[in-house]
């Protein structure tokens, strides 16, 4: 599966991967849209690294496809004793307005997904990917 600029069988840290599989999408819209990452930049990634880049991307494109003229995209991470949540937010129309489309990766991650409407416009979509948190990974 192609991500963009890296094979993501070959990336270990979240920063860099959602990076990679964002970047392209945003140099192919129509429109300018500013990325904002606020994931730390020592974070793994929650699972298969191929299916949470096919996962981040397609929650990305449903994003852009939001935004026809441009905005923004927000993406966030914090763990917790339960598990690892990844945030997708963008400043595109109401979830009321678009298709909120499970992807089979998300599936195959066990991870689930919710859709909000932010305050400011847009949507946020959670990630949840259940199991280990950074910290009981790291002392394994």
């Amino acid at each position: 599966m192609a991500s963009g600029w890296m094979d993501p069988d070959h990336c270990h840290n979240l920063m860099v991967l959602i990076e990679s599989t964002v970047a392209p999408l945003l140099i192919q819209h129509p429109a300018p849209v500013c990325l904002e990452l606020d994931v730390a930049n020592d974070e793994t990634i929650p699972g298969n690294s191929k299916w949470v880049a096919q996962l981040v991307r397609l929650v990305c494109e449903q994003s852009l496809q939001a935004m026809p003229e441009g905005g923004d995209i927000l993406i966030t991470s914090c763990s917790d004793a339960t598990g690892f949540e990844l945030e997708i937010a963008d400043s595109g129309t109401d979830k009321e307005t678009r298709p909120c489309v499970v992807p089979l990766s998300a599936k195959a991650l066990t991870a689930e997904l919710q859709w909000q409407n932010c305050p400011q416009g847009g949507v946020a979509v959670t990630i949840r990917f259940p199991g280990e948190t950074k910290t009981q990974r790291m002392a394994a």
